[in-house]
This record gives structure tokens, sequence and C-alpha cells, in this order.
């Protein structure tokens, strides 16, 4: 009689049928309500027509290709675009290690509103970012800006959500994620492709984030979903076969490590709100990047604060003008994380405890 445990089967029997010919007619015209599209009504039922079939056949990744030496089953067929956001994140790795480079901040802007949508004004915390960016560049870091903004000012753009297939196990969450672009569900112009490039290739990482109804805002809250993969994450989906539930399980119970994709990356927040929720999402925040194995720039790096406390939204920014001491505070997260990249590049930037091992990773 074996000894080996039996491998949990996947429990099933939530998700719905698949839509019917008439109900994907309704969803997917939906998107062509302009009358405008009505000289071209005969060119989208066909279009509607592929879009149909491929939606009934599950066409996920439509063009593939054979994994190749590397990988666990090198004759698997691997999406190509999977493979293609693989290969830049081993490029932009490579180039984030090289000490002949210069280093590099993500500054990521995470208000989702802009002067290009309905608020009509930028966000504070743009204004913020651009102060921080002047202090990095004036000490010779190259800026990434990530505007989170632009999830609700560009012509179809998304960060699709988190599926949580870590929960199912750990390996069939992919490094980088796998689960999009899905073709046949539609669920494709994933941001999230470029934005984990922008995270592997930075030294430092600053977030810039209001409180919305005391948590971040959903543009941010999608984007930290989606980084799961960087925490844990498969770099090998042929080791699973794709999303093969049974094999990722077997393969988490013989034993998984966990790797941190991001670990050692030096980090500095921002956290403004109005009324109240400041300190429950600088905690959040520091948490969930302390937890990925980021590495604090210090007390002065991680900022909460309020920007004119029960006063006027209307007057948000005058207020902010004359906040002299805030923005000076905002700056000095910049100079925190400038002088943590220096240490981090110079090998001297671990924490005390970086030598432990844990004795139960997740």
């Amino acid at each position: 009689m074996s000894d080996t445990p039996a491998i949990p089967q996947p429990r099933q029997g939530q998700a719905p049928a698949k839509l019917q010919r008439d109900e994907f007619h309704l969803q997917f015209i939906r998107s062509f309500a302009d009358p405008t599209f009505d000289s071209v009504r005969e060119a989208l039922r066909q279009v509607e027509d592929v879009a149909w079939n491929n939606y009934k056949d599950s066409r996920k990744a439509p063009v593939t290709q054979k994994a190749g030496p590397g990988f666990a089953d090198p004759d698997y067929d691997l999406s190509v675009e999977w493979k293609d956001t693989r290969d830049r994140l081993l490029a932009a790795e490579a180039q984030q290690k090289d000490p002949a480079t210069r280093s590099r901040v993500l500054l990521i802007c995470a208000s989702a509103r802009n002067d290009g949508t309905c608020p009509g004004e930028i966000s504070k915390t743009w204004r913020m970012a651009q102060w921080a960016r002047e202090i990095l560049e004036a000490d010779g870091i190259e800026v990434d800006l990530l505007d989170l903004s632009l999830l609700t000012s560009s012509y179809d753009l998304h960060i699709h959500p988190c599926k949580g297939c870590a929960s199912t196990a750990m390996p069939l969450c992919h490094w980088p994620c796998s689960c999009y672009p899905n073709h046949g569900e539609r669920q494709v112009n994933d941001w999230m492709a470029s934005i984990y490039e922008q995270w592997v290739a930075a030294h430092g990482v600053i977030i810039m984030t209001p409180v919305y109804w005391y948590q971040t805002p959903g543009v941010l809250k999608q984007m930290i979903d989606r980084l799961v993969c960087a925490d844990g994450g498969n770099p090998d989906p042929t080791s699973t076969h794709g999303k093969k539930a049974v094999e990722a399980k077997e393969l988490e119970l013989k034993g998984w490590d966990y790797p941190k994709h991001l670990a050692g990356r030096a980090y500095g927040l921002v956290v403004h709100g109005d009324v109240a929720g400041i300190e429950g999402v600088r905690r959040g925040l520091s948490d969930w990047l302390d937890w990925m194995g980021l590495v604090a720039a210090g007390a002065k790096a991680r900022l909460d604060r309020f920007i004119g406390y029960y006063e006027s939204y209307a007057a948000s920014h005058e207020t902010l003008d004359r906040d002299l001491e805030m923005q000076e505070e905002v700056r000095n997260v910049a100079r925190a994380v400038a002088e943590a990249v220096k240490r981090q590049r110079a090998g001297t930037l671990a924490p005390p405890d970086a030598q432990l091992t844990p004795p139960r990773p997740k």
C-alpha cells in the first residue's frame, strides 16, 4: 500500500454555463451601439460569427510555439504572447542586475482621476509624483512614471482581475501571469504585461496613492492582485501543462520554494486623504511590500498625511499649495528611496533578518 498521500481533487460546480448564441450576440453588440457603426453592420456580423466560434471553442491562446530548451516540457505549446513577456522580463532582470546601468525607480501614481476624463482636473497625487520625479532625476536616477489613471482615460486598456490561481496551488500561478490574454473570452489588451517589466527593471519603487473609502483606489488594487505571481509564482507553465490544477497541486505538495521575484528592491510610500483611512492604507501597503521582500527606505519614506482635513473638495489643490511642509515630506520620500537604491546596489541595504530562513514560507 502506497504511503504517498492522494492529490486533492479540484472542487467544482461554481462556473456558469457558456452563453447561448443569442445571449452572446447581445453581449457582443453592446460595444457597437453608436449609430456610426450602422454602415458596417454586415461586417460586424461576420466578425461576430468568428468571435462566437472562438468563444465556443475556448480559444484562449490561439498562437503558440514549442517551449523549447530550459522548460520542464520542451514540447509543450506555449502562448507566444506569454513567452514574449517572459523574455522581456528576463532581459529587464539582467539589466537591473548589471552594475554598469543607471539606477531606476518606478514611480506609481495610483489615483484614478486625471483631467482627460470625467473629473476634468489633475489629481493631487499626480502633482506629488512630479515633485518626487524632480528629486530622483536630479540625483541621476532614471524614472519610470506609471500613471494608473490611464485605465480610466485610455482606449480599451485594462488590468484584468486576478483569478486566484494561487489558492488552488501556488505553481498554478505563473510568473508572469498566464491567465491573460484570453482571446476566446475577449479578455485582451492587458496592461500588466508591460507593468511587470517596469517592476522587474526597477531598483526602487514609490507608490503614491489617495484613499478611496478606507481603501486603495481600484486601479491600484487591480495591479496589486495581479502581482501575486511575483511572490511565489511559477516561472515554468510547462511544469503544470498550462492550467492543469491536479498537476499544480501535486507539484506544490512535493515542496514549493515560493520564489520572490521582486525581493530586495527599495520602496517608499505616500498615502493621502481628507478625512480618514490614511494609516490603514499605509500599513496595508507596507505589509504587502514587506511580504514580497522589498525593503523600506526608512520611516520617513512611509508617509501618510491629510490634505485639508474636513475641508472642501473644491479647494483641495489650493490647500495643497499652502502645505509646504507636506510638499517637502513628499520630496523626502524620494530622497530616502534614492539613498536606499544606492545602498541596495552597493549590497548594503539588506535588513538584519535577511539571512534567516522562514520556517513556513508562503
